[in-house]
């Protein structure tokens, strides 16, 4: 953990500075007590609890790609990459930390936060990138100043929790007056697609994980299969990805957490206005193409997204 990072640090109760003990293993407050250990130089503020599921498919998928990566980044932030030398950034719910290094790599100043044991793997993704750091916290209850970052991006995470508009709230304080915020959240589909989903996510999130990535290989295999996985997948939610592993990975995402919420392009614009954003604008999907945006438009594209970036107003 560098110097920067230990500057930013606060405690999450009282909102006062936190000081590293003097032999590296402990963020103390200033009464002396314990508020977090730091293990392999993260600090630790929470535990996996809900979000297990995310701590293994990211410390057990490889997942990352350069090029794939950037173009990502780009699409779902709303921001080139020639923008961001220079400014801290959070990542609001890391992962594995994919995201994370294309900001570093570009030349800003990267903390990336989860709530799970993932930031392991992103810690060693970006190992070679002193402007990386990585927290392990809550995104509720988040170990910063407001108004402590240039610029903030939540990519596919927020949706997670069991009330997301709250991630939301806490996440958006984090702005700096004329930085800017940008989040990604899932779609809601059509209300068969609602139905069906909810009734598979039943079963699916009380099968241990074991087994549920058994049955998450099947749909990793039809995610290959042309014509099936432009079909089938608009009804069962399964990856269509090119790599074989990110299908897997992707479609174990899907099934397994316990909370998945679905969300408008509506709703997610009145939260940035509620919390005092403005120049605020719905991203493009990444994808392009008249079939996929003829789905996409009428929210018949299972797993895809609204985004929304904004600037917070200048007080």
């Amino acid at each position: 953990m560098n110097e920067e990072l230990s500057a930013l640090l606060r405690c999450p109760e009282t909102g006062r500075p936190l000081r590293i003990s003097d032999d590296g293993t402990l963020l103390l407050r200033e009464d002396g007590s314990t508020a977090c250990s730091i293990i392999g130089g993260i600090p630790r503020l929470t535990q996996s609890e809900h979000l297990a599921s995310f701590g293994r498919q990211w410390t057990r998928y490889e997942v990352a790609h350069d090029d794939e990566d950037r173009a990502t980044f780009q699409a779902k932030t709303g921001v080139r990459l020639a923008a961001l030398p220079g400014l801290r950034i959070l990542d609001a719910g890391c992962g594995g930390g994919r995201y994370s290094k294309v900001a570093a790599e570009a030349g800003a100043t990267v903390v990336g936060v989860d709530h799970t044991e993932a930031v392991d793997k992103a810690a060693a993704l970006c190992r070679h990138l002193p402007g990386a750091q990585f927290v392990q916290a809550d995104l509720k209850r988040l170990p910063f100043e407001p108004q402590s970052f240039d610029f903030v991006f939540s990519i596919g995470v927020m949706h997670h929790d069991a009330d997301t508009r709250r991630v939301f709230d806490a996440v958006a304080k984090l702005v700096k007056p004329g930085g800017r915020l940008s989040v990604w959240l899932y779609r809601r589909n059509q209300w068969w697609q609602e139905w069906l989903n909810n009734r598979l996510r039943r079963r699916s999130t009380a099968l241990p994980q074991d087994q549920l990535e058994r049955w998450c290989r099947w749909g990793a295999f039809l995610g290959g299969v042309p014509l099936v996985n432009r079909s089938l997948n608009k009804v069962i939610s399964f990856s269509s990805h090119p790599n074989y592993e990110n299908r897997l990975c992707d479609t174990f995402d899907w099934y397994a957490p316990q909370y998945q919420h679905h969300h408008t392009v509506e709703e997610l614009r009145r939260w940035f206005d509620d919390a005092g954003f403005t120049e605020i604008s719905v991203l493009p999907p990444e994808k392009q193409g008249f079939a996929y945006r003829w789905v996409y438009e009428r929210n018949l594209l299972i797993g895809s997204g609204v985004n929304v970036t904004g600037v917070r107003t200048n007080l």
